[in-house]
């Protein structure tokens, strides 16, 4: 008599014949690792079979648990005998009250259509979480969401209570509660997913270009959830880790950019240039110190056209006195150049001339966040400042007691930041993600259908200029 049975994840079924007797294989989740047994170390299956090797400690054949969904694709077109207790068999019912536009609706068709597998990217405010709530429900299996920071993993779980109306687990953040939907701190889900890695059916990975960095991918190695979604504005990295994701997620099945939704359903922008010259002190110095880092890679052959050129002068430095006074020199220049007394007088122009407007403050330093908090008695969020009182400052800027707020990199991502309508970009390290995710905090948008304004304030005749030129 033949036995059907849905895997619950994805709607696709295994089969296998009770009557006939025992199946041949089993498959179990096991310390981070699908477990097949019911094969021998000269079993001919093994070599075949994606991922799968011989443990010898065990005396069993493992694969690990990320190549789950590719195992059992293999076994199935094999046609081989197998039982997969890999999963518990529950299912959610749920469902949520969001009108999806009509870009969210593509994206989950188009994830939903690669095997509910892949990345989505979207600019910062198009409402990322809303597709994924609605593929949450679309599946209705116990699912995790991956987050970087507290501050979403709280917005998350408040998002998912709020639709789904049911309690909702929390890993980090001093809990350790587990339930069929789960919310996580990247490093938490490293810490546990050896151990709950066979209890979700799907996984969320929100802000997914973190998953690039090296302790991070084992949390997606040690799960083996089949559907996975990856979320992120910014996908490719510029150390290359995004084709690593994309073998933990799946390839990228849907994007669309600012200018993309700019105007219909993320507000109008327009981003203007303003350059600066140093002063004669900070020209002398940048001058010097980047005489002293360009000469070194004269001499060294280095070119730093990509972060692995730079690691390697990092290494170099160990060593080397004259590569270590070349970094040495190279942070001084930028150091010059970001944060130039020039800046900082355009600053005040610029806040003068947006009395009546929200307006956020992006910086390098922190010490120049605190400079230009005192001088202009504007509200600093710095990674020196406490959750509590980070929150209050967004608050306050919310209901609109602060109209302006001054941050050094802390409110680019992961952070639920009020409505603002314009930004002044003083210093960053310049590249697309970042600019992007910074552009992104004033794009939501407006009630009176205003358009959004980015400043970006340079150092001309520096790197920094050179770097904005091949940017735009």
């Amino acid at each position: 008599m033949g036995h059907s049975v849905d895997d619950g994840a994805t709607g696709r079924q295994y089969i296998y014949d009770r009557d006939a007797g025992p199946c041949v294989i089993t498959l179990r989740f096991e310390d981070g690792t699908i477990r097949v047994g019911g094969l021998e170390e000269s079993d001919s299956e093994i070599e075949s079979l994606p991922g799968v090797a011989w443990d010898d400690r065990g005396l069993v054949a493992r694969a690990p648990a990320h190549r789950y969904a590719e195992l059992r694709t293999a076994l199935e077109e094999a046609d081989v005998r197998f039982e997969d207790r890999v999963f518990p068999e529950e299912r959610l019912s749920l469902s949520h009250a969001y009108d999806l536009r009509p870009y969210q609706r593509e994206a989950v068709e188009a994830w939903r259509s690669n095997d509910d597998r892949g990345i989505v990217e979207l600019p910062t405010g198009a409402g990322k979480t809303v597709l994924a709530i609605d593929a949450i429900a679309a599946l209705g299996v116990p699912t995790l969401v991956i987050v970087p920071t507290i501050d979403l993993l709280e917005q998350w779980r408040r998002e998912l209570e709020t639709e789904f109306d049911v309690a909702v687990g929390q890993f980090g953040g001093g809990e350790q509660i587990q339930e069929s939907i789960t919310v996580s701190t990247y490093d938490s889900a490293y810490l546990r997913a050896e151990d709950v890695g066979g209890d979700f059916g799907f996984v969320v990975f929100d802000e997914v270009h973190h998953l690039g960095g090296e302790g991070y991918r084992d949390a997606a190695r040690l799960l083996a959830a089949p559907a996975r979604l990856g979320l992120t504005a910014t996908f490719e990295r510029p150390d290359g880790a995004h084709e690593v994701v994309a073998d933990l997620v799946g390839p990228k099945v849907y994007e669309a950019d600012v200018d993309d939704l700019a105007g219909e359903h993320l507000a109008d922008y327009e981003v203007r240039r303003i350059e600066v010259a140093l002063g004669p002190d900070e020209r002398e110095a940048y001058d010097e110190a980047q005489g002293t880092f360009v000469d070194y890679l004269k001499r060294s052959n280095l070119s730093l056209r990509s972060g692995s050129d730079y690691r390697k002068l990092v290494m170099r430095s160990g060593t080397d006195p004259k590569a270590r006074e070349a970094l040495l020199a190279k942070q001084r220049a930028r150091r010059i150049m970001m944060n130039a007394d020039a800046k900082v007088e355009t600053l005040a122009r610029l806040l003068d001339r947006h009395r009546e407007d929200r307006v956020i403050v992006f910086t390098a330093h922190t010490d120049l966040v605190y400079r230009l908090s005192e001088r202009y008695l504007l509200p600093a969020i710095t990674s020196e400042t406490g959750a509590a009182e980070r929150r209050e400052i967004l608050e306050r800027f919310r209901e609109g007691t602060y109209s302006r707020v001054v941050t050094a990199n802390v409110l680019d991502e992961g952070v639920d930041v009020p409505d603002a309508n314009v930004a002044v970009v003083l210093a960053g390290s310049g590249s697309e993600r970042e600019f992007t995710q910074r552009l992104g905090r004033i794009l939501r948008p407006k009630a009176d259908g205003g358009r959004a304004l980015l400043y970006e304030v340079v150092s001309e005749e520096t790197a920094e200029e050179r770097v904005a030129d091949r940017r735009r």
